[in-house]
């Protein structure tokens, strides 16, 4: 495998090709439509092959293309069955690995940052990696005081290739359009931009980690490995065994795992903001490692704390778990009312309770009964339905605005309901948000 590519040129002309090539299938479709080829089957033939090329670009480059590529990898669940079913292996890939950078260019950055004697602390190393994601990858090894660690190392020109990815990226949307009619990410560069420094920063990362680690030492549901060393570019955290990550479940997990650890990664989510005061804000499934051989049994493990929501309420706002009840109770009115409070609905913008309901009711319905069998198709089901002019409500979403204090616990929410939906995990929601989410029990 090469290292990560740094030469803005050669990156920009991989992502420039993306629509190019789409524009290519969609010339030959039309040849096989003139020849008598069905116009469903070539439209599917045409989204199969299109993602296909654009998932296995977003993983080959890392940096922003990579990171771009694991965040849509959550919303999998939303695409149609036809299109999703032949490359859901290239999407699980996204979600827990990336190709390494050479042994060499590791060497490089372990002596610019530890120093040339940094043998001398981590006295065991393995240079095959263990994990490679988006701006970093992670190796085993060993401290000098005998602890297994994981070495987590920032590829060299990330930050540039980072940015340099999301503005390309922004340039080809429309490419992912093809995919899913109605799916815009440029929301989500936005975002992403926006947070490029704290993503890049590991003593940053290193803080938060410590924090969460403290919090949840010696929990028996949860394990959150601690720092035992931190620079600019490289993190060095107590090593977790484990059996794979979330992803894994995701292809051959049985039903009772699914249903276990889909319950635990949920709660560790909702439950984190409440004790730690910040949000664990990158949901994507490798992430989140099925614990084995030790403290605790059939536990989950939570690793990469390099996207962080600190919250100024010390927890998810109060708000946020009223308004979720008290739709449950049909009073979209108060609910509308609670929505322009907190910014959701400008001054300015008139919106009828009855096609409020109409837009969020379905969104609701997990926390209504006693569990909640979440799936790929009753994921579809509500993006189609929101996407559908013809369907009420359905255009509501373009008089909602979303609040900035809001924004990343919209991506957890969103993207944590879309692996639950990929788990196809059948779970006791509401119980759970009763006791994670405050404000969703009445006082």
């Amino acid at each position: 495998m090469t290292d990560l590519p740094r030469r803005a040129a050669a990156r920009t002309a991989r992502l420039a090709a993306l629509p190019l090539g789409f524009a290519g299938r969609t010339a030959v479709g039309m040849g096989r439509r003139i020849g008598g080829a069905p116009a469903e089957t070539v439209m599917t033939d045409v989204q199969q092959r299109t993602a296909e090329q654009l998932f296995r670009t977003l993983g080959d480059l890392k940096g922003g293309a990579m990171k771009v590529g694991q965040a849509l990898s959550i919303l999998e669940s939303v695409l149609p069955e036809e299109v999703a079913a032949p490359y859901r292996a290239q999407l699980t890939r996204l979600q827990d690995s990336a190709p390494p950078m050479s042994p060499r260019a590791v060497r490089n950055v372990l002596a610019s940052e530890l120093g040339t004697a940094w043998r001398r602390s981590l006295v065991e190393f393995d240079e095959e990696p263990a994990a490679a994601a988006s701006i970093g990858q992670v190796h085993r090894g060993r401290w000098a005081d005998g602890r297994e660690v994981a070495v987590k190392v920032q590829y060299p020109g990330a930050g540039e290739a980072l940015l340099s990815d999301l503005r390309q990226l922004s340039r080809v949307a429309r490419t992912f359009g093809a995919l899913v009619p109605g799916m815009d990410i440029k929301p989500l560069i936005a975002e992403l931009q926006d947070r490029v420094a704290e993503e890049l920063d590991y003593e940053l990362e290193a803080q938060a980690q410590h924090a969460f680690a403290e919090v949840f030492r010696d929990d028996p549901e949860f394990l959150v490995p601690d720092v035992v060393a931190r620079t600019d570019k490289v993190l060095v955290s107590d090593w977790v065994d484990s059996d794979g990550s979330l992803a894994r479940l995701i292809t051959d997990g049985t039903q009772e795992e699914r249903n276990h650890y889909g319950s635990l990664y949920v709660r560790f989510l909702f439950e984190g903001p409440a004790r730690v005061g910040m949000l664990h804000a990158d949901p994507h499934p490798g992430n989140f490692r099925i614990v084995t051989g030790g403290d605790p049994p059939g536990g989950l493990g939570i690793v990469d704390y390099g996207a962080v929501a600190r919250l100024p309420e010390n927890g998810l706002p109060h708000t946020m778990g009223s308004l979720i009840r008290i739709a449950m109770y049909d009073e979209y009115a108060d609910v509308l009312d609670g929505l322009r409070e907190e910014g959701f609905v400008k001054p300015n913008i008139r919106i009828d309770p009855d096609e409020l309901r109409d837009y969020l009711s379905p969104f609701i319905l997990p926390a209504v009964p006693e569990t909640f069998a979440f799936s790929r198709s009753w994921m579809r089901e509500q993006f189609q339905r929101i996407q559908d002019p013809r369907q009420p409500g359905s255009l509501l979403a373009l008089k909602l605005n979303l609040p900035p204090s809001y924004l990343l616990i919209h991506r957890v929410w969103l993207g944590c309901i879309g692996v639950l939906c990929q788990l196809e995990a059948e779970l006791p929601f509401r119980s759970i948000l009763e006791d994670a989410l405050p404000g969703f029990v009445e006082a």
